[in-house]
């Protein structure tokens, strides 16, 4: 039996050690490509590079591998890698491991999950997989052990049309790690604010930081879950229809 083609991609960089953790363990499933930023692209949600040319280069980081450097964003990478590398979809797409969560509506800000969402759009199987802890030199062996996980299962199972799933785990030791539960995105927002600073030309800049509000979380939520020890996966869909309103907002005068 042929093997699944798996294209791997992420929004920190083909350098990081999320995106090597996740190559180390999609590789035991099949034919592995990589195409990654050259450089990190976190926090680009959707961006596509319409107004500059776009480079794709081979690299050696994984030297029994087929892997460029893309100089866009990671939906450039998704779209790269489709139309110009594998000149096909791929059987799957995987997109991290991500330093940092990507839970609630940080997934309309992720470069990890729009990367994702792309591969939905394509119907592609597509999964987002991001690790709670921004250190660069972070423990990825818990992540491991989920996507082994995630992989086999959506591999051995009908996936169904135009979603992606968003994959969170905690920062716990593999062992620690109480399971897997499936969830729905929590009702959660960022309270921003700026941190307005001045340059060494007098000059004033502003540096975007904030609070991550999260509290009173319903227990199926994917922050509830995480909190609780578990990874979360939320099946996540790119049409942003309120459908439930349709209705209500016909009965407008407009």
């Amino acid at each position: 039996m042929q093997k699944p083609l798996i294209l791997v991609v992420n929004d920190d960089g083909i350098f990081s050690k999320g995106i090597r953790a996740l190559v180390e363990v999609v590789s035991e499933f099949g034919e592995v490509v990589v195409i990654a930023p050259d450089k990190p692209q976190s926090g680009m949600g959707h961006a596509i590079t319409l107004n500059q040319p776009l480079r794709l280069n081979e690299d050696t980081i994984f030297s029994n591998l087929q892997s460029y450097t893309c100089t866009g964003t990671p939906v450039d990478c998704v779209k790269l890698g489709i139309y110009e590398v594998l000149k096909r979809k791929p059987d799957l797409l995987v997109s991290g491991i991500n330093h940092g969560s990507n839970v609630s509506t940080n997934v309309l800000y992720s470069g990890t999950m729009s990367a994702a969402v792309e591969g939905a759009m394509e119907n592609i199987p597509s999964i987002g997989f991001s690790l709670c802890d921004f250190d660069s030199d972070a423990n990825f062996e818990a992540s491991q052990m989920v996507v082994r996980q995630v992989v086999r299962a959506i591999l051995n199972n009908d996936f169904p049309d135009h979603i992606c799933l968003n994959v969170n785990v905690p920062k716990l030791k593999k062992e620690e790690l109480k399971g897997v539960k499936i969830v729905k995105q929590a009702n959660a927002f960022w309270e921003d604010r700026f941190d307005k600073r001045v340059d060494q030309f007098g000059k004033t800049y502003y540096w975007l930081s904030g609070d991550f509000k999260d509290e009173g979380q319903a227990k199926d939520s994917d922050v509830y879950a995480l909190e609780c020890g578990f990874a979360s996966i939320v099946p996540t869909h790119f049409d942003l229809t309120s459908h439930k309103d349709i209705e209500a907002i016909k009965k407008w005068e407009i």
